[in-house]
């Protein structure tokens, strides 16, 4: 019955297909000068006015901070509001910037919202209800035709669908931006008690502000991007009604409003409220891979992997990488050795196996651990906290474990760094789309530095070849070092799928 039903469901995919984009609304972000006629651009133009060539940036690494950034700016929205996003669940943090996408659309802001499809099962009836406000349109990145179960999706599609899109931003007024490697939900955000995130944002104004809007363009009127009123069905005025009354009364639940008093009290909101908020004043540029990547077919000289090469340029001292997810293939680990050998010092901090949520990817880190660590690449794993909850319910079976490092950064020579969503691995070189910043700081760079030398020495682990070639892991402790002769804290048979995957032929889509 079962091979009948996919059967079935195969062939009623392959006769409906996905729907027509003709006829598509066409939008753009707003002119420079029609950006600075708002409130957003009156108060900033004195600050950019001053820098000029170069945009402010300021870091968001504390959970509360980086989403008081976006409700804030979410909440001062005048003329248009812009979200790009892998992942949206449907939680606290969820809810609340919902209902701040509604009230900026209420008071007359356009909304537009452009979120990648893999992600939103289970979302289609409160998608379909904001995408029925008239101010409000939402589109999707690669959709599913057939909504549930996605995986049909997968055997129909595969080449489409195993392409996603992985970029993260929020833009306001086209005068102030957020990103970085956060998505929306309470795991991102230390909101709720069962998880604890290591990442990393950027809210930045100025000129790469108007690089950010370009490129949402791009991907909002690209052959990947589908009106969800054509691939959802319609829910109609009552049921906008009956989303906003939802949306209205999960804000207002106790949970919700404990978390807005913890937002209120932010060293964010403190800084916005007695004008002190630091901006670091620097050259950056956006770069982000030709949204035609979602179908396979972007050239290789529009892939964010090469812009990024000809920004950066070839290292000279020392390159520190923080990927989650690092499978560097053959290709990547050569290059790091071949650094090393013309004596740039490279330093990696990825997830232990006990702190990653994805063990095959671990695997692909792993097969390559030896011949890294035998060229001289430092490496740290990051541990899991002692305190740290259980996984999170609401990240389904791809989302983070309680504890889990999800920043993706690196720095280069002590004055150039890069934030954005791309982690070290094929799927983001060469499957899933991506964005970032290069900033040209040293400021920055140099903090990221002083961030391995401390913090990243007391909460991970380093990996080493002892005198007789055998790998160990060393913990500092209160009481002195620890060597594990093995992947720490984790049993025998987390280990032995580790080492099996590691021989499959998979490391192209980890």
């Amino acid at each position: 019955m079962l091979v009948l039903w996919l059967s079935v469901a195969v062939l009623l995919t392959g006769c409906s297909g996905l729907p027509s984009l003709e006829g598509r609304s066409q939008t753009q972000h707003l002119t420079l000068e029609q950006a600075r006629d708002t409130a957003l651009g009156e108060m900033l133009a004195p600050y950019v006015d001053a820098h000029p060539g170069k945009s402010g940036i300021h870091t968001l690494r504390n959970p509360h901070d980086a989403f008081a950034a976006r409700l804030l700016l979410a909440e001062a929205a005048e003329r248009t509001l812009d979200v790009q996003y892998y992942i949206w669940h449907d939680d606290i943090t969820g809810s609340m910037l919902y209902q701040a996408m509604l009230d900026a659309a209420n008071r007359g802001v356009r909304v537009r919202m452009l979120l990648d499809d893999t992600n939103t099962a289970g979302l289609d009836d409160k998608l379909a209800a904001l995408d029925a406000h008239p101010n409000i349109e939402i589109r999707l990145f690669n959709p599913f035709v057939v909504r549930s179960p996605r995986f049909i999706g997968y055997l129909t599609d595969f080449s489409r669908a195993n392409r996603r899109m992985h970029n993260k931003s929020l833009t306001v007024d086209n005068q102030a931006t957020i990103i970085g490697g956060r998505n929306i939900g309470d795991e991102y955000f230390g909101a709720g008690d069962n998880v604890m995130f290591a990442d990393l944002d950027v809210v930045a104004v100025g000129p790469v502000v108007e690089q950010v809007s370009e490129d949402f363009d791009l991907y909002w009127a690209s052959q990947s991007s589908y009106p969800a009123s054509r691939v959802l069905d319609s829910a109609g005025r009552q049921g906008l009604a009956r989303f906003e009354q939802a949306s209205a009364e999960i804000v207002r639940t106790p949970d919700s409003l404990e978390y807005r008093q913890a937002l209120d009290e932010s060293q964010f909101i403190e800084s916005i409220e007695d004008g002190s908020l630091e901006l670091v004043w620097a050259n950056t540029r956006m770069v982000s891979d030709d949204p035609a990547k979602g179908l396979g077919l972007a050239a290789d000289e529009d892939l964010l992997t090469g812009r990024i090469r000809g920004l950066l340029g070839p290292p000279r001292d020392s390159v520190h990488l923080v990927s989650p997810y690092f499978v560097p293939v053959e290709k990547g680990t050569r290059m790091f050795a071949d650094l090393e050998a013309r004596g740039v010092e490279v330093t990696i901090l990825t997830n232990a196996l006990e702190a990653t949520d994805v063990a095959a990817v671990h695997a692909g880190y792993a097969k390559r651990r030896r011949e890294l660590l035998e060229a001289g690449v430092r490496l740290f794993e990051l541990k899991r906290a002692p305190d740290a909850p259980g996984r999170s319910e609401s990240a389904g079976p791809f989302g983070s474990s309680g504890a889990s490092l999800h920043a993706k950064t690196f720095a280069v020579d002590g004055d150039r760094l890069f934030v954005g969503s791309f982690n070290f691995d094929p799927r983001s070189a060469r499957l899933n789309t991506e964005l970032g910043f290069i900033i040209e700081s040293p400021e920055l760079a140099q903090e990221m530095q002083r961030v391995f030398n401390t913090d990243v020495l007391d909460n991970a682990y380093e990996v080493k070849l002892d005198e007789d070639g055998s790998m160990i892991w060393l913990e500092r402790t209160p009481q002195g070092v620890v060597q594990y002769d093995g992947e720490p804290n984790v049993g025998i048979f987390r280990r032995a799928a580790v080492t099996l995957i590691s021989v499959l032929p998979v490391e192209w889509m980890l």
